[in-house]
């Protein structure tokens, strides 16, 4: 007899307290479960149930091998799961978080094309600049920039972005050009409140030593394009994604404030909630972006 039929047997009867019960729950007579049970008590040579005429229960040994049995079917039907999964066509309401700017530039653009492409999936894109809380608040998957905090999610890599310290011309004229790290002391420097350590700008100095600036200035943001405004504004030194200010550094608004130091590079991840197979809408999702992004080569960012 089938190895697991006679573990899925015996695991229903102690799951329903008996034979009769057991039964009906598999869908098959009182006879062959009682079959599949006493062919796997002989091919362990072991006494798992005590029967009396009013009741079931495990021995102390088929209650361990209980545990252990049910371990394995709990396994075998996620595998089969998976397997349905991986082959049903996506669809649904998919919910995802994403940063305000980096939404507006760079995942709305390309929402109408995976929308084409896979019809049978609703978008809500909430466009906030928080790190939510993916399950309890109901999201399916979020896009996430920089350092990533230590977390039960998933996560994938989806491309990066370079970072740099920008400042604007008329800034510059006003207060000096920083030459090295240790004049950043001197300046204003613009503070994005709404990742973890945004106070701290970690930078790498020519050499390869590694420094970390504390920022100070009149002006701190939650929001990656506002940051952007006030350092064109001559507000201040802002350290910002080259997606955010490359635009505005062709067109003269912005200069780097430092060009000497190394490319400092930030991850750009899809995060989603953990379990051993992905639902196929967001493993569409962030296959699809993944493809979008690499097409559009690394210099882009």
């Amino acid at each position: 007899m089938d190895r697991l039929t006679e573990m899925e047997a015996f695991a229903t009867v102690v799951d329903q307290g008996g034979f009769t019960d057991a039964a009906r729950k598999m869908g098959i007579s009182k006879s062959a479960v009682s079959k599949h049970v006493s062919a796997l008590e002989a091919r362990l040579g072991a006494r798992l149930l005590n029967r009396t005429t009013r009741r079931v229960s495990p021995t102390e040994i088929g209650l361990a091998y209980y545990d252990r049995a049910r371990r394995v079917l709990n396994d075998a039907g996620e595998a089969d799961a998976l397997v349905t999964s991986m082959q049903s066509a996506p669809s649904g309401l998919l919910r995802i978080s994403v940063a305000t700017d980096f939404g507006v530039n760079h995942l709305s653009p390309v929402l109408g094309e995976f929308l084409k492409e896979f019809p049978d999936i609703t978008v809500n894109m909430v466009l906030n600049n928080r790190y939510v809380e993916l399950i309890s608040e109901g999201f399916d998957m979020a896009v996430r920039i920089g350092e990533l905090e230590d977390s039960t999610l998933r996560a994938r890599k989806l491309t990066e972005t370079s970072l740099r310290m920008i400042g604007s011309p008329a800034y510059f004229q006003r207060h000096g050009r920083p030459i090295k790290i240790d004049d950043l002391n001197d300046h204003k420097l613009l503070h994005y409140s709404n990742q973890a350590n945004a106070a701290v700008w970690k930078l790498t100095a020519p050499s390869g030593e590694k420094r970390q600036i504390r920022t100070s200035g009149s002006l701190t943001v939650n929001d990656g394009q506002s940051l952007l405004n006030a350092c064109i504004g001559g507000l201040g030194i802002a350290y910002l994604p080259s997606f955010l200010y490359a635009d505005a550094l062709e067109k003269g608004l912005v200069e780097e404030a430092i060009p000497d130091l190394p490319e400092e590079r930030q991850g750009i991840y899809a995060v989603y909630p953990p379990g051993r197979f992905t639902q196929p809408k967001v493993r569409a999702f962030i296959d699809f972006l993944a493809h979008s992004f690499a097409d559009k080569g690394p210099e882009t960012w």
